[in-house]
């Protein structure tokens, strides 16, 4: 028998965390219980012990751990996962979170991203040269999960999906491996990357693609009485339609939070929001987005030019961390009159002051993508539902939930059947769903580069190989 085997744990731990730059968390340490904390307080689980890595060779230290231990590994980049794919249940997590830095090349338009950074941190180093990455629209999401699962925004209807974006990136492979995958190394790998979640490796460096943005735009919102929501979903509908790939407008039905510009009698009011961005020259915004101004007689209409960096961060509070959450979410490929129906009917009975259900509009340069480039493969839709379900008092779980599927079923008739695999709440099935006609291509990238299932604390896409499903 070798020495590794007769190794005891005490003398495997000792040799990790002497082999760490960063810090090595065990259950007994103080910092242990805030580092295993996430975005979602549904999410209440204990790591066997956390790597907080300061660089790529602290993430291959971790994953070796992992595999001579057979341990699952979890990874922690922004914490934001809504299914909580971070912490996994005596798991070796991985925390990517200190490892933060975004690196411009302003002349070459790219940028190099460790995966601990989160989307304001990414936007302030961009900005300062006037350039930016499509990305997300809460700007403490992480970066990494973000550019993983697909990701949009603001800018994507304009500059593509945050995955479209993506030029490059270095890998820790299963077998504690660093390589580079890009269109011209280890292809397959690039290819499962851009949408694909964490299913094939850890990601310790992202080079993205950089657009002429800001450091102003024009967005804002349009709130609307609640009771509008048929006639202004209509003429919303048809402005949509003929909309240049520069405009994006995403509806929100919600109590309208006590924002200083709305008046006083309508905080905690059932309202619409309309909320627009024109990723193009604010003037040309101006004439574009009147059209969706003339609609209705709004409460408020704040439309007007704003700084990128603000606007990224405008919708931050409504997502705080801290509040227990379930989401459920639907691709469509166009907004009817029944699905209209059926907002109302459900945005009648939020549960919570803090729930909402956010549509976004999607197409443009997204759907200009074919389905085979990337792993994302939701190339035909129009319009994302996500039900945003949001409360704090753990004995409301089960009505909460129980509020959100119902609504889900019930917009399952209107759906495309797929997607958005970073708004799935549960890790247990859905993948295929999330990869739809591109799952059977990510098997098989999923079988070369992860043929254990080592990886498989996410929506997993299991090997060909069976590895090892629990």
């Amino acid at each position: 028998m070798s020495i590794e085997n007769v190794r005891t744990d005490e003398e495997r731990i000792e040799q990790l965390e002497g082999s760490l730059r960063g810090q090595l968390l065990l259950p007994d340490d103080d910092s242990y219980h805030e580092a295993r904390q996430v975005w979602n307080a549904m999410i209440d689980r204990r790591p066997s012990l956390i790597v907080q890595c300061a660089g790529p060779a602290d993430v291959q230290a971790a994953v070796n751990y992992a595999r001579e231990t057979d341990q699952l590994v979890s990874v922690k980049s922004g914490g934001h996962n809504i299914a909580g794919t971070a912490v996994g249940e005596d798991a070796v997590m991985v925390d990517l979170s200190g490892m933060n830095s975004v690196r411009v090349d302003p002349e070459a338009k790219t940028v190099r991203v460790e995966p601990g950074a989160v989307l304001n941190e990414l936007d302030h180093e961009t900005q300062a040269h006037g350039l930016a990455v499509p990305a997300g629209y809460n700007s403490t999401t992480g970066v990494a999960g973000l550019a993983l699962g697909g990701g949009f925004g603001w800018l994507s209807r304009k500059y593509g999906l945050t995955c479209d974006n993506l030029l490059a990136a270095d890998v820790v492979t299963a077998e504690g491996e660093l390589v580079h995958a890009s269109e011209d190394e280890n292809e397959d790998l690039f290819w499962g990357l851009r949408g694909g979640g964490g299913n094939f490796g850890i990601v310790t460096s992202f080079e993205f693609q950089l657009h002429e943005v800001g450091p102003e735009l024009l967005a804002g919102l349009l709130v609307h009485p609640f009771e509008d929501v048929p006639s202004v979903l209509s003429a919303y509908r048809e402005f949509v339609a003929d909309a240049p790939n520069e405009a994006t407008v995403w509806f929100v039905i919600r109590d309208a939070p006590p924002l200083e510009f709305l008046p006083e009698e309508w905080h905690g009011e059932r309202v619409l929001i309309l909320a627009a961005c024109y990723a193009g020259d604010p003037s040309v915004g101006e004439t574009v987005l009147q059209p969706l101004r003339d609609i209705g007689d709004p409460i408020a209409d704040v439309i007007g030019p704003n700084q990128y960096t603000e606007w990224q961060q405008a919708f931050d509070q409504l997502g705080s961390e801290g509040m227990r959450n379930y989401w459920k979410s639907h691709n469509f490929e166009e907004l009817t009159d029944g699905m209209v129906e059926t907002f109302v009917e459900y945005g009648k009975t939020l549960p919570s002051e803090h729930s909402e259900i956010a549509c976004a509009q999607l197409g443009g340069a997204i759907n200009e993508v074919d389905v085979e480039a990337t792993a994302y493969p939701h190339r035909d839709a129009k319009f994302l539902m996500n039900l945003h379900t949001r409360w704090e008092d753990p004995d409301r779980d089960d009505e909460c939930i129980e509020w959100t599927r119902e609504f889900h079923e019930a917009m399952t008739p209107h759906a495309t059947g797929g997607v958005y695999v970073n708004f799935v709440p549960e890790t247990d099935g859905g993948a295929e769903a999330a990869y739809r006609e591109n799952y059977e291509r990510m098997v098989a990238v999923k079988t070369e580069w992860d043929p254990e299932n080592r990886f498989r604390l996410n929506h997993n896409v299991e090997p060909a190989t069976g590895g090892r499903s629990q």
